[in-house]
C-alpha cells in the first residue's frame, strides 16, 4: 500500500508529449475552424447579410469585423495568462474550449440585418470579441503546456503541432464551406451559410473529451509545490522579461501573413482575378494540407539547428513568394495558382509557423511562461487582426492592389525577421533552465525585500 501510494504521484507528473501535442492539436483545430469560418464569411458572406448595400464599404466593413476579435485578445490575453500562471494551464485551457465553441455557435444564430438592422453587426462584433478573449488564452497555453510536457531535445517538434492543428481546423472549415458556397443564394445567404458555425459544437465536444484527461505539467507542479507561483505574473513578466515580450510582439506580426493568405487573399482572387469563390477555398485547403506534413519537419529542423535560422526563412520567403502568389490570381492558371499556394504557406510560412511556439515560449520560465507567451502574441496578432481591413482601405483589393498587399506583407515579414535576430538560441537549454536569468534576477529581488525586513 505504501509502496503504491508513493509511486502515485510520479506517475500523475509524468511527462505524456505525445497526449500534449494530441489536445493542443485538437484545441487549435477548435480555434482556426472557428476563425477560419469567421474569416471566409467576413469575405464572401457577411457583406451580405449583415450590411446594407453588398459593395465595397460593406466588405471594409465586413472585414473590420473580423479585426475586431484582436481587440479583445491583448485583454483576454493579460485575464487568462495571470490565471494560467496562477491555477494551472488545464483549467484554462477547458475554459477558452468552451468559450470559444459557445461565441461560434452563436454566430449562426444571429438574425440578419433585413431583421433587426444595425443591431446584427452590433452583435456579431459581441460575438466576435467572446472568441478574441477565449483565443486569447488557446494557443498559448497550449504551446506552454506542450513545451512543459516535452523532452528536452524535441520541444519544437511537439510544439509544432499546436499549429498544425490550425492547419487542421483550416481545412475542415474549406472543406465544410466550399459546398455551402455552391448553394443557390436565397439558401446560401440564409440558413446555408450558419451551418458551419453551428458544426463547431461537434468539434468542440470531441476536444473537451481529449483535453479533460490530460493532466497538468510537471513543470507548472514542481513550482506549485516548490511556492514559486508568482502572485502577480503581469507584474514579473514586464520586471523583468519585457524586452523579450517586445520581442515575441514584433516576430508575431508574421502571423499577419496567415490572414493576408486565408482572408485577403481570398478577396482579392475573387474581386480582381475573377477567381471563383470555391476555387480560392480549394486553394487554401491545399496549402494547408501540405502544411500537416512540412510543419512538423520544421520542427524537427529547429530541434537539431536551432530557432533562430528555421523561424527568419520563414519570414523572409513568406516576403518572397507572396506576390508570385497574388499574381498567380491574376494569371487565369489554376494549376499555377496552386502550385504557388503551396509554396508561399506551406514552404514558406509554415517553418515560421511551426517554430514560434517552442521559439518565443522559451523565452520565459515557468513562473511567466503562459503570460508572457500570451501578451506578447496577442499584441503582436493585432497587426494579423486588422491586416484585411487596413491594405482593403488602401486599395490592395482595387486592379493592382498585389502591389499593396506584397508591401504590408514583406514589410512586416521583415520585422519578425529582424526581432528573431536579437533573440538567444535556446534550443539546447533544457527547460528547467528557460528563463533562469528572470528567475536569478527575481531570486535576488526577493532575498533584499527579506533583508530589508
Amino acid at each position: 500500500m505504501t509502496a503504491s501510494t508513493a509511486a502515485q504521484p510520479g506517475a500523475e507528473h509524468q511527462k505524456t508529449p505525445k497526449k500534449a501535442a494530441l489536445a493542443s492539436f485538437m484545441g487549435s483545430a477548435v480555434e482556426y475552424y472557428d476563425f477560419f469560418i469567421f474569416g471566409s464569411a467576413a469575405a464572401l458572406i457577411f457583406p451580405h447579410v449583415f450590411f446594407p448595400n453588398a459593395g465595397a464599404e460593406a466588405s471594409v466593413m465586413s472585414l473590420a469585423t473580423f479585426g475586431f476579435a484582436y481587440i479583445a485578445r491583448p485583454i483576454g490575453a493579460v485575464i487568462l495568462g495571470h490565471f494560467g500562471d496562477r491555477i494551472g494551464r488545464q483549467k484554462i485551457l477547458m475554459f477558452t474550449l468552451i468559450m470559444m465553441g459557445a461565441s461560434t455557435f452563436l454566430i449562426g444564430c444571429l438574425p440578419s440585418f433585413d431583421v433587426i438592422g444595425w443591431w446584427a453587426p452590433a452583435l456579431l462584433v459581441l460575438c466576435r470579441l467572446m472568441q478574441g478573449l477565449s483565443a486569447a488564452g488557446e494557443q498559448a497555453g497550449a504551446s506552454s503546456m506542450t513545451l512543459e510536457h516535452s523532452p528536452d531535445d524535441r520541444r519544437s517538434f511537439f510544439t509544432s503541432w499546436t499549429l498544425t492543428g490550425t492547419q487542421g481546423g483550416q481545412i475542415l472549415a474549406a472543406l465544410i464551406f466550399i459546398p455551402v458556397m455552391a448553394l443557390p443564394d436565397d439558401i446560401k445567404y440564409g440558413i446555408g451559410w450558419r451551418i458551419p458555425f453551428w458544426l463547431s459544437a461537434l468539434v468542440v465536444l470531441v476536444t473537451f473529451f481529449i483535453r479533460r484527461s490530460l493532466h497538468e505539467t510537471p513543470t507548472f507542479e514542481k513550482a506549485k509545490a516548490n511556492n514559486e507561483i508568482s502572485k502577480l505574473p503581469v507584474r514579473d513578466l514586464f520586471k523583468h522579461n519585457w524586452r523579450d515580450v517586445l520581442r515575441v510582439v514584433c516576430c508575431a506580426f508574421i502571423a499577419a501573413v496567415s490572414t493576408v493568405f486565408g482572408t485577403l487573399a481570398i478577396k482579392y482572387g475573387v474581386a480582381v482575378g475573377d477567381v471563383d469563390a470555391s476555387i480560392t477555398l480549394w486553394l487554401v485547403v491545399a496549402a494547408n494540407f501540405v502544411a500537416l506534413f512540412t510543419q512538423p519537419q520544421f520542427g524537427k529542423l529547429s530541434d537539431r539547428f536551432g530557432r533562430k535560422p528555421v523561424f527568419i526563412y520563414g519570414a523572409l520567403s513568406s516576403a518572397l513568394f507572396m506576390p508570385m502568389y497574388l499574381l498567380s490570381l491574376e494569371s487565369g492558371n489554376t494549376l499555377l495558382q496552386f502550385l504557388l499556394s503551396v509554396v508561399v504557406f506551406s514552404c514558406g510560412y509554415a517553418a515560421a509557423n511551426a517554430v514560434w511556439p517552442s521559439f518565443y515560449g522559451e523565452m520565459f520560465s515557468a513562473r511567466v511562461r503562459f503570460s508572457g507567451l500570451a501578451i506578447g502574441t496577442q499584441l503582436g496578432f493585432l497587426m494579423a487582426g486588422f491586416a484585411p481591413s487596413i491594405v482593403a482601405a488602401m486599395g490592395g483589393i482595387a486592379e493592382g492592389g498585389w502591389v499593396i498587399i506584397s508591401m504590408f506583407n514583406g514589410a512586416i515579414c521583415v520585422i519578425a525577421a529582424v526581432a528573431a535576430l536579437t533573440a538567444k538560441e535556446t534550443f539546447r537549454t533544457p527547460t528547467a533552465e528557460l528563463g533562469h536569468q528572470g528567475k536569478k534576477e527575481l531570486a535576488q529581488e526577493e532575498l533584499a525585500g527579506a533583508s530589508r525586513g
